[in-house]
């Protein structure tokens, strides 16, 4: 709203309130309906309420603030953790680094002169620390008691102030604080100027050893290795051609390695920060682990903390040049990576092609040796065949007059075998013929005997027929009577729970309630004791009867089983613990195989 519309919207309240105060000129100004205003009340009214809104407000900074204090104590919190475990993790390192160059140089030293001197620079430089703490670090923890002893003896002769005036000289005290301070400056200065003597002579090295690697990286990725050149190969074209392949694999691998390499200048020179400002920023993220929840919140807390002349622009900036950085340093680590296994498997691949080369070359060599030498034998052989062909063809003629003469005896003898071969078939044929008379004869016999037995064998089916006939008569009968016994049993049981019914209903009405007052009861004999000398009684009851019958196996039930009949048996031979009982017992069936939904499964798995 504007200045023009608040002078608007005042004069419009202006000439409402002089229209609302018309009314009570023309109502009169003794009116009752109007009251005169009491201003200091109201001031009062208005200064309660101002306070009652500064309290207000106070609680809400006091909120605000311990709000605020939380939530640092939390960050510190967990600021705690992380340093106390990067703490922890660094004084393992150091321990561990330690202890395994005190081992390196403890093994070294008897083989090496400069391992030995390194001992015993190490020996002198722990000298030297000791020295430093007795001179420097001993004094303040001293003066430190010494000052909360003194403080303590003022708290407790704080109202002796005579005799604190004459023990407790403040002003020596302070000369003496003064005098510590004074020396702990020197000695810092003066260890920080040695530390930045030392870090400035040890980033010349670093750089110098960069340079050296940078300068044997170069060398390594474009110079030809010596176990290339050392090849020895039959076939030069081949090797200039390996050579050329490798030359031109590393020209790729060294280009990619320039592109990354001066991504990483124009970023490291795009970076205007410190050199110890960069150093904070990285140690700092660094003690944060990836895992860490509210990782980025917390380290970029700390930065603030650390880098107060960097707002958190810079920050965010700085950290998103630093993450690009690290991201083209771990590409320039895989390509360097991927490089030497690239050019592990090159080599290995031109020494096995150098190899397979030499291999066919010693083979072309071995096969023009051994096609020269083959023409020499075809030429000694040729002679050889010659001379040879002319013995055989003499040797074939001398060969065929002694077959023709081999031939004339052979057919003689030849002759003389078919006589005596139609001989000895005539005789095999009348052994053929007396062999099958007797086959006859014992043909006929074994009918004879077959007929015999099949006639005895019908006999005994017809008296067996005979016998199964009496024999299903039987069984008729004994199934009728089993029948009858079965009604008959069936009458019985009846008539058993009748009697059962009666006997318990004289025991009921024996021990039926029916008592009455009758004082002469009291000595009088009472119906046991009747009972027992047999007085009045006129039915015997079978109290000894059981109440209900058993319904279990018979003894012809149990015996009729084949399983029990088989285990008697072996009992009595003795044969009831051997391996052949304890086979056979198992795979014989029940007399009555178990239905299909009660046989068990649990052993079968």
């Amino acid at each position: 709203m504007s200045e023009r519309d608040h002078g608007t919207l005042f004069t419009t309240h202006r000439i409402n309130d002089v229209e609302n105060l018309v009314i009570p000129m023309r109502n009169g100004l003794c009116s009752q309906k109007y009251k005169p205003v009491d201003y200091k009340h109201l001031y009062k009214l208005a200064a309660v309420e101002k306070m009652a809104s500064a309290k207000i407000q106070l609680k809400i900074k006091k909120t605000e603030q311990a709000s605020k204090i939380n939530k640092e104590q939390m960050l510190l919190k967990q600021h705690r953790q992380v340093w106390w475990q990067e703490h922890k993790r660094l004084s393992e390192n150091r321990q561990k680094a330690e202890a395994e160059i005190k081992t390196f140089l403890d093994e070294e030293s008897h083989k090496h002169n400069f391992f030995l001197d390194m001992r015993d620079f190490d020996h002198k430089l722990s000298k030297e620390r000791d020295t430093y703490q007795t001179n420097t670090v001993v004094p303040i923890w001293q003066l430190k008691e010494n000052l909360k002893f003194r403080l303590s003896e003022m708290q407790r002769y704080l109202s002796e102030e005579s005799c604190l005036k004459s023990w407790i000289n403040p002003v020596e005290m302070l000369q003496q604080i003064k005098f510590v301070k004074k020396q702990q400056k020197a000695i810092l200065e003066f260890l920080i100027l040695e530390s930045l003597a030392l870090e400035r002579e040890l980033e010349d090295y670093k750089k110098k050893a960069l340079a050296h690697s940078f300068e044997e990286k170069n060398g390594l990725c474009l110079e030809v290795p010596s176990a290339l050149l050392s090849l020895e190969c039959p076939y030069p074209d081949l090797k200039t051609l390996v050579i050329n392949e490798y030359r031109k694999l590393a020209s790729g691998y060294w280009s990619k390695l320039q592109e990354i390499d001066q991504q990483l200048k124009v970023l490291y020179r795009n970076i205007e920060w410190k050199e110890e400002d960069q150093w904070v920023f990285h140690t700092v993220i660094n003690q944060y682990p990836s895992d860490l929840q509210r990782r980025r919140t917390l380290y970029l807390d700390v930065l603030q903390r650390y880098l107060p002349h960097k707002s958190r622009h810079d920050l965010v900036v700085h950290e998103k040049a630093w993450d690009r950085y690290h991201f083209i340093r771990n590409q320039r680590r895989v390509l360097m990576l991927n490089w030497a296994q690239a050019r592990k498997t090159f080599l290995l691949k031109a020494v096995a092609t150098v190899a397979e080369a030499s291999a066919a070359h010693e083979t072309e060599v071995v096969l023009a040796n051994t096609r020269q030498k083959q023409q020499e034998i075809c030429a000694d052989l040729k002679a050889k065949v010659l001379h040879w062909k002319a013995q055989q063809e003499e040797a074939a003629e001398l060969e065929a007059a002694v077959a023709a003469r081999r031939k004339e005896k052979e057919d003689e003898k030849e002759r003389l075998q078919k006589e005596q071969e139609i001989i000895r078939r005539a005789q095999e044929k009348e052994k053929v013929k007396k062999y099958w008379a007797e086959k006859r004869l014992k043909w006929q016999e074994q009918e004879e005997k077959d007929l015999r037995r099949l006639e005895e064998l019908r006999k005994l089916m017809a008296e067996q027929a005979v016998k199964d006939k009496e024999r299903v008569k039987f069984r008729q009968a004994l199934l009728e009577k089993r029948l009858l016994e079965k009604k008959h049993l069936a009458l019985k049981e009846a008539h058993e729970e009748k009697e059962k019914e009666k006997c318990l209903e004289a025991l009921r009405q024996q021990v039926a309630v029916a008592a009455k007052l009758d004082p002469a009861r009291v000595v009088a004999d009472t119906v046991a004791s009747k009972a027992r000398m047999g007085i009045g009684t006129n039915e015997e009851f079978d109290l000894q009867k059981p109440l209900f019958k058993l319904h279990t196996y018979s003894e012809q039930q149990i015996i009729s089983d084949p399983r029990l009949r088989v285990e008697l048996a072996l009992r009595e031979a003795g044969l009831h613990k051997t391996l052949y009982a304890k086979e056979i017992l198992p795979k014989i069936p029940p007399l009555k195989l178990p239905r299909r939904d009660m046989e068990s499964t649990a052993f079968k798995m």
